[in-house]
């Protein structure tokens, strides 16, 4: 009889220092353990997309283009490498017409890219479909990933316990559930019909218990004929557990991290899966020797990346399931897994998983995201916003409101980017609360667009009535990509050359404009002053800036200045848009708070402004 296998997919340099250290590791870093990743024999590995592209240009200087050829150069077609792609939002946040899809999969197929991982927020087939064909045509597998999310849990229904329905001791109706196995396996089976190669149950939360894993792995097993991919974080403390229920349940693909980037809020580390397959009787198709250089340099690298690790103080501790002996109890733990997993018996599975993982030293389960049921990334969000607002007294009432929003907005899944505007909304409407306005008093423009239809078809019908109140009409109204437009591409003032130089630097500045405009203009400053005689620069003398003493319009938190509305002398009424900046990956509209005439402008496009920073001074 054959020996069973489990393929791999690792995902340490993209998701898991995603997960973990904020997208900071360096190219340098990266070029260190390419030369062991050559060797290491993944059959896919996460390489690029998802906040890569962004964070790359924004925090460190680098090219994601280079980013990508540098992979590609070392490994030579030895593991497939594969991005993260939110379909038609690609790697930015708004909706994008076809030509810009193929512009951006052509080119990172001709760099190298093999693999992209396409999902969409909502679930909508319709966002991923010309995702889905144009990477086939263009010689890529297209890799179809359906996003797990659970039905809220909240006290709606017994709210609405009508005066006779008390009285004749009728029990409420309990909500329909929308996010069944069948539902799930529904969307897989689309995706493959439209040609998706793989199929991934991407579960971006951590959500997915054991006994859910085995019973969705189970179904797409019997539902698909392409391989299956199971990708899951250890954030709420299943991830390990579930890992090895979608094993014995027959997962062809498991994402993993390799120790000192896995556990916590990324996903299980491959080393403790190894373990569990090897007790199984499963080969894990990959070079754990290999592995082993890999882990040995990631540990000093992790160490770089202090300023960005919540648990710098408390690293997991130094093993190598090659050559180290697991103690007998914590064995029988791994044991004891097994047989649970196989029984069913899910309380005992995540009480044996819990008990290696805190051998290890791995972080504990963090039960406010479990009883939440919502990404980490989206209750630190919450935490950081509230904290910028002076307001992190109202976390558990903001909290609290996560599934209304959710419901008013049609039950939208939480995943990158509908999380973060679910989250940022439902931090607002604990704000207007406390301040007694009406609910949805204050909404940003990526919740007004959310609701109007402008990411796409919700897993539940929106309330018309809700709609208008947001919007301003009742009518659906989906994103019109014949409204498109470029962005221009400026000759740089003062140098004569234009902002982006050839066809890789055109599409950034067409995905990621505000972020990509900067990196772009100190390429440019960077390759004048490298052909610039060198002279000596006597600084001027620097004028202080008048004493504030008008009335002002402050930073409610820490962002990037996108566009300013006004200019000195103009009058406004409260209400009136002055400006836009960035802030927790979304645009905010800063309306004014009085009625008066500008007097100064205190910011411009793409500084950055602090929380309470004085942007805008009035007469």
């Amino acid at each position: 009889m054959a020996t069973k296998k489990l393929q791999i997919r690792d995902l340490t340099l993209r998701d898991g220092q995603q997960s973990l250290f904020a997208t900071r590791m360096k190219q340098a870093d990266i070029d260190k353990l390419l030369p062991f990743y050559e060797n290491a024999g993944f059959y896919i590995m996460e390489v690029w997309g998802g906040a890569v592209p962004d964070s790359v240009m924004r925090y460190l200087d680098e090219s994601p283009w280079d980013r990508l050829r540098s992979v590609s150069k070392v490994m030579k077609g030895k593991s497939l490498l594969s991005a993260l792609s939110r379909g038609r939002n690609l790697f930015g946040y708004v909706p994008y017409p076809n030509s810009v899809l193929e512009g951006f999969y052509k080119e990172a197929i001709a760099n190298g890219l093999n693999v992209m991982r396409i999902f969409d927020a909502l679930n909508d087939i319709d966002n991923v479909k010309e995702s889905i064909k144009l990477i086939n045509e263009l010689g890529g597998i297209a890799d179809g990933a359906v996003c797990y999310t659970v039905d809220p849990k909240d006290e709606a229904p017994a709210q609405k316990v009508g005066f006779f329905a008390k009285l004749f001791g009728k029990k409420p109706e309990e909500p329909k559930k929308i996010f069944t196995d069948e539902y799930f396996v529904g969307k897989a089976v689309e995706m493959e019909r439209l040609g998706a190669k793989i199929i991934t149950l991407k579960d971006m939360a951590g959500l997915v218990n054991p006994l859910r894993a085995a019973s969705i792995i189970s179904k797409l097993k019997e539902s698909v004929k392409v391989p299956v991919d199971f990708h899951t974080h250890c954030t709420p403390g299943y991830g390990l557990a579930s890992a090895l229920m979608a094993v014995i349940n027959g997962v062809d693909i498991l994402d993993t991290n390799i120790w000192w980037f896995g556990g916590g809020s990324a996903a299980p580390a491959i080393e403790l899966i190894y373990i569990f397959c090897k007790k199984l009787g499963i080969e894990v198709e990959c070079n754990m020797e290999a592995v082993g250089l890999i882990r040995k340099e990631l540990k000093e690298i992790r160490k770089s990346l202090a300023a960005f690790d919540l648990q710098k103080d408390h690293f997991p501790i130094d093993f190598d399931p090659l050559t180290d002996t697991v103690p007998v109890d914590i064995d029988a733990q791994f044991d004891r897994a097994i047989a649970a997993a196989k029984a069913g018996n899910e309380e005992e599975l995540l009480d044996a998983c819990h008990a290696i993982e805190n051998y290890f030293g791995f972080p504990k389960p963090n039960e406010v995201v479990k009883k939440a049921e919502v990404p980490g990334g989206m209750y630190s969000n919450m935490v950081a916003q509230l904290k910028a607002l002076n307001a992190s007294d109202l976390l558990e009432d903001a909290m609290a409101l996560i599934p209304k929003v959710r419901r008013d907005a049609g039950l939208v899944p939480l995943v990158t980017p509908t999380s973060q505007i679910v989250g940022a909304q439902a931090v607002n409407l604990a704000i207007d609360r406390k301040k007694g306005n009406p609910d949805y008093s204050n909404t940003s423009n990526q919740f007004i667009s959310l609701v109007k239809g402008e990411y796409g078809k919700t897993p539940v019908a929106i309330d018309p009535a809700f709609r208008e109140k947001i919007t301003g009409s009742p009518v659906e109204k989906a994103y019109d990509v014949t409204t498109y437009k470029k962005p221009e591409n400026p000759v740089v003032e003062g140098l004569g050359v234009k902002l982006a130089s050839n066809k890789e630097e055109e599409l950034l500045l067409e995905l990621l404009p505000n972020v990509a405009n900067g990196f772009l203009r100190k390429r440019r400053d960077a390759e004048n002053a490298a052909k610039a005689p060198k002279e000596e620069v006597k600084a001027e003398p620097k004028q202080e800036e008048a004493p504030i003493t008008g009335p002002t319009q402050k930073a409610m938190m820490g962002g990037k200045i996108v566009s300013i509305n006004v200019k000195p002398g103009d009058k406004v009424k409260r209400g009136d848009l002055l400006l836009v900046y960035e802030a927790m990956k979304m645009e905010n509209d800063v309306n004014s708070d009085i009625e008066g005439v500008v007097k100064r402008i205190l910011v411009a496009p793409n500084d950055v402004v602090a929380t309470d920073q004085v942007m805008i001074e009035f007469e």
